[in-house]
């Protein structure tokens, strides 16, 4: 009988162009609204999940740190789902780390979960296909289920797992991330949508809006039409940051770089650069553009008072497994 299952797994980062923000108030962790995504090539998890007889607890550490709390009791719940679907009772170590700022708006929740979601069927031995796997991601981060499938990636409200629209090879443009503050946000995500769809008067506009604007991004990219999507997507985060102001208090992510990044990217469209923002629950503004002028978005945000890193991005690969190791003795 087996006493140590391993795998190694590795998820890159998505960004919400239309946005998530909100649950469904029914069990399962389903978004309140759909969102579409571009998977990043330059941001990713590595994860490894380790059954093994020898531990009486599951233990998680987060780039070399041992994790407890709330982090872990959402790590527990997934690995908990996994174990009963492979009638494995063995705990688990799992290591993950990022290779950017965690939990900063960068999505570190979507690989993270993602990667984790991936290394721990494997480790159990469960030969599930992508889709299964999307959807036991889901269950712990709405944006995890996306993580799985590379290029542009839909989430409707009401579907399991997440869906592949177009691969990464579809269209040749990059994502340009202005990184301001590292640190971690004082508000998570969760905590923040809960306000928000607790508090927030402009919460019905936002769950009556979501959906038009989803709609209205899939009509653009199926048609690789650059303005429109940016339309769409800079309306999503507007809206989505105003649901945030609304709410009691208020959830203020923007940070006075942000607010400077996004005049000058307006400006330079004015004047011809087809460049288009979006933000998260974090100060990083993310700039969509065409790869033919990624180097000129790059170089106008190193510019920028207050913005302390660039990353430039292109449409990034599927989730993927590492590797696997499985280990004999008594259980």
């Amino acid at each position: 009988m087996l006493s140590q299952r391993c795998a190694t797994a590795i998820a890159h980062s998505n960004i919400a162009l239309i946005k998530y923000w909100g649950k469904q108030p029914r069990p399962g962790n389903f978004p309140a609204v759909p969102s579409l995504s571009l998977t990043l090539d330059g941001l990713f998890t590595r994860t490894k999940v380790e059954f093994d007889a020898s531990l009486d607890e599951d233990e998680l550490w987060l780039d070399e740190k041992q994790v407890t709390g709330a982090q872990l009791d959402r790590v527990k719940r997934l690995l908990d789902s996994v174990r009963e679907s492979a009638s494995l009772e063995l705990r688990a170590r799992v290591g993950s780390a990022n290779n950017f700022p965690t939990a900063s708006g960068l999505a570190s929740s979507a690989s993270g979960f993602a990667a984790l979601a991936l290394a721990a069927t494997h480790a159990a031995g469960l030969n599930w296909p992508t889709h299964a796997v999307s959807a036991l991601a889901r269950a712990s981060s709405a944006s995890a289920a996306r993580s799985l499938f590379g290029g542009w990636v839909a989430l409707d409200k009401d579907a399991n797992a997440a869906e592949p629209v177009f691969p990464e090879n579809a269209w040749d443009v990059a994502l340009v991330i202005a990184v301001t503050d590292k640190g971690p946000k004082a508000i998570g995500s969760t905590e923040g949508m809960n306000r928000c769809s607790q508090t927030s008067s402009v919460y019905p506009t936002w769950l009556e809006q979501g959906p038009l604007l989803f709609n209205q991004a899939r009509r653009a990219l199926e048609q690789w039409d650059l303005p429109a999507l940016g339309q769409a997507m800079e309306a999503s985060t507007w809206l989505m940051h105003a649901t945030m102001l609304a709410a009691q208090p208020a959830l203020v992510y923007l940070a006075p770089a942000t607010l400077e990044i996004i005049k000058t990217v307006r400006e330079q469209r004015s004047a011809g650069l087809p460049a288009y923002f979006t933000t998260d629950a974090g100060p990083h503004v993310k700039v969509l553009t065409l790869a033919s002028h990624a180097k000129q978005v790059c170089d106008l945000l190193r510019g920028l008072r207050g913005v302390n890193e660039v990353i430039v991005c292109r449409p990034g690969p599927d989730a993927r497994i590492e590797s696997t190791t499985a280990q004999g003795g008594p259980a």
